[in-house]
């Protein structure tokens, strides 16, 4: 049986937070650094850790260990607050997609997220969906998103016993860097129009598959192979 690795991006993709996770890095901004413009912090598609170095930097504060770490259990304080209190949802067609996948024995479900594994956690707790993912690449493993696909394949590896052909590697997201995180691994990029970026925003970086959204799950299914 050939295996296929479906690897899911979160905000913009499989929820929207209503804001809370927005919010949440506002405040701790506003509590580390005495101010809460994140106006120029290049935010969608980035990973906390990338969002934390550009924080650090614009205010010339030294990124020590415990510093960040400071900046990343506030920032878990705020989400963990907020989240019930935001009007948030999971995206059309997401409890149906992941009910087919799962149900399947030659499809693997997990995360490649900008998130820390703690906010992934939380942020998918909240919304009932946490269970549907066996493992997953996070902001805690590298800054750079690009970096991320190396460590959910050799998770996908030592869970699975095999290495996943890049053809039948899927990275599912909303932004161009997801499109450019399949790209660093030669994966399939699977972009949905979802997020903060247009349709026409994401065609202009030929994933290899495009979707208004997911919510025509057998239309979805079949566009990508799984039938």
């Amino acid at each position: 049986m050939t295996k296929k690795l479906f690897l899911f991006d979160i905000d913009g993709t499989l929820l929207a937070s209503g804001g809370a996770g927005l919010h949440a890095l506002t405040e701790v901004t506003r509590e580390l650094f005495g101010v809460d413009d994140l106006s120029g912090i290049d935010i969608a598609g980035r990973t906390d850790s990338s969002i934390a170095r550009q924080l650090f930097t614009r205010h010339q504060r030294e990124a020590t260990p415990e510093a960040v770490a400071q900046f990343f259990d506030g920032y878990i304080n705020h989400l963990t607050r907020l989240l019930p209190i935001s009007d948030g949802r999971l995206l059309p067609g997401i409890i149906e997609l992941l009910d087919a996948l799962k149900a399947r024995p030659d499809c693997v479900l997990a995360l490649l997220t900008g998130n820390l594994v703690r906010g992934a956690e939380i942020k998918l707790t909240h919304y009932g969906v946490w269970h549907y993912f066996e493992f997953g690449a996070y902001a805690d493993d590298h800054h750079d998103r690009n970096a991320l696909g190396p460590f959910a394949q050799q998770r996908a590896k030592e869970k699975h016993g095999i290495d996943f052909a890049p053809e039948l590697t899927f990275i599912l997201g909303d932004t161009p860097h997801d499109v450019a995180c399949a790209r660093a691994i030669g994966a399939k990029a699977v972009a949905i129009a979802t997020g903060r970026h247009t349709r026409a925003e994401l065609a202009a970086c030929a994933p290899d598959f495009l979707f208004d959204d997911l919510s025509d799950v057998p239309a979805v299914l079949s566009e990508l192979g799984v039938t």
